[in-house]
């Protein structure tokens, strides 16, 4: 059973222009399930590079809320365009477990006609080791380091204003506004 104030990272990317920034701003809050937020942290990431996972993984291991985190949620498993975050490494490497939330189910498909097309076929196998994408309520998710029912148990405690984790929700509007002076859009 999970308590209801579960320490939990969300993360989320700024908008960016991938033909102008090199670099997208990362946003990690860290709350308290999904009523209190207890703090702010920042990285960088590549535009479609791929350091999103090391860039993740030194900003949760030099944070102080590091010892308190009981699970990482990311908005999908790419920031900055297609710098994939290996979401098995992140887990082992925080010893946290990790939980992508996607709202819709991807179209695979398309993603990986993208990459090949684009030259970047091999972040293909990344997507394909962050492993089975579940069905969870009304949103959709790939886990590392935890079942499928604690990530369940994880989302109920922490959406609480949309269908969306509120770590992640508020994760989002905070990149957006600093990139673009305002928040606007759906986490």
């Amino acid at each position: 059973m999970v308590k209801r104030e579960a320490r939990i990272l969300g993360i989320d990317d700024s908008p960016f222009d991938k033909f102008r920034d090199k670099e997208v701003l990362v946003i990690g809050t860290f709350f308290r399930g999904g009523s209190s937020l207890d703090g702010v942290m920042t990285t960088t990431a590549a535009v479609d590079g791929s350091d999103a996972t090391a860039r993740i993984i030194a900003m949760v291991k030099k944070s102080k809320f590091r010892t308190q985190l009981r699970a990482i949620m990311l908005n999908g498993i790419a920031v900055g365009g297609f710098n994939v975050i290996d979401i098995q490494k992140l887990s082992a490497a925080t010893r946290i477990p990790v939980v992508a939330v996607m709202r819709d189910y991807p179209e695979l498909g398309k993603i990986k006609a993208t990459l090949e097309r684009i030259g970047m076929k091999r972040k293909i196998r990344l997507i394909e080791k962050a492993g089975t994408i579940h069905k969870a309520g009304k949103v959709y998710v790939q886990i590392s380091g935890c079942s499928l029912e604690k990530a369940k148990e994880l989302l109920k405690i922490s959406c609480t204003r949309s269908n969306i984790p509120e770590p992640i929700r508020v994760a989002h509007l905070m990149a957006a506004g600093i990139k673009l002076g305002e928040s606007s859009g759906k986490a």
